[in-house]
């Protein structure tokens, strides 16, 4: 894929997550969220089926790659690249109404994603990374401003989920020792260490690809690591063998905080 051709595609994928997270606001302010339980008891709302079809429709008229979205049947790829996508990331955040949801948006080859877009479009904040050229962005209104994965000065700063925390991730959590710990929903977990604004985020329970491939894109575009905590290599994306992540610890670029992997 030429850069030009990726620029444009990461351009697209910005404006398809805003006319998907204005689905999705349509709908957060609303008195109806139609919530239902799918066959993994995990919660869907009418507000997930919005920005899903918004998305598939529009990633079908720049490309021809296969989508596979949390809202779809398709889970297995047919091209090399392929779309990855979560319509709503943070379906609980957002039945909670407190703004801690995203759009993610991935496109992945060769197990790692080389595109992604994560918007929040309660809080009005997108950030997007391009891994090729090694830039990523946070997007406020209309400021845009190149984030870097760099550790923040002082006591670590460690993410730790909002809504789902074991004990082996809180065992890594408190293997690094004096820190301070941030709560944060839906993938912009991840962004926080991409922008600065902490130095790690353990998550050693199950997550599924869509969950983290955006993010992940965003996180090594600017610098920072994706680590499988079982390997030490890269965090993959293989569908072919599950939809579900390995355990993986997200790093500042220098990835000098200290962390023990739970025995």
């Amino acid at each position: 894929m030429s850069p030009s051709r990726s620029e444009e595609l990461l351009e697209e994928m910005v404006r398809i997550a805003g006319r998907a997270g204005s689905a999705i606001m349509n709908v957060y302010g609303s008195d109806d969220f139609a919530v239902e339980l799918k066959s993994d008891h995990s919660p869907v709302t009418r507000a997930d089926k919005a920005a899903h079809k918004i998305i598939a429709e529009e990633l079908a008229r720049i490309s021809d790659y296969d989508i596979i979205s949390e809202e779809s049947d398709n889970r297995i790829p047919t091209t090399d690249p392929y779309w990855l996508i979560d319509p709503l990331d943070g379906t609980k955040e957002f039945i909670k109404r407190n703004g801690e949801f995203t759009v993610n948006l991935a496109l992945v080859r060769g197990k790692r994603p080389i595109l992604g877009v994560v918007y929040a479009p309660a809080l009005n904040v997108c950030y997007c990374g391009n891994v090729k050229k090694g830039e990523a962005f946070k997007i406020t209104g209309d400021k845009k401003a190149k984030i870097q994965a760099l550790r923040p000065a002082g006591r670590p700063k460690v993410v730790v989920s909002r809504s789902h925390i074991n004990d082996q991730t809180q065992a890594l959590v408190e293997s690094v020792g004096d820190h301070d710990e941030v709560a944060m929903g839906s993938s912009l977990k991840l962004c926080l260490v991409a922008e600065g604004a902490a130095s790690l985020y353990p998550r050693l329970g199950p997550t599924s690809l869509w969950d983290t491939a955006a993010a992940d894109a965003v996180v090594t575009a600017a610098g920072g690591h994706v680590t499988n905590v079982t390997t030490g290599q890269d965090l993959e994306y293989d569908p072919w063998r599950t939809v579900i992540n390995d355990a993986f610890v997200v790093e500042s670029a220098d990835r000098k905080i200290p962390w023990k992997r739970p025995s």
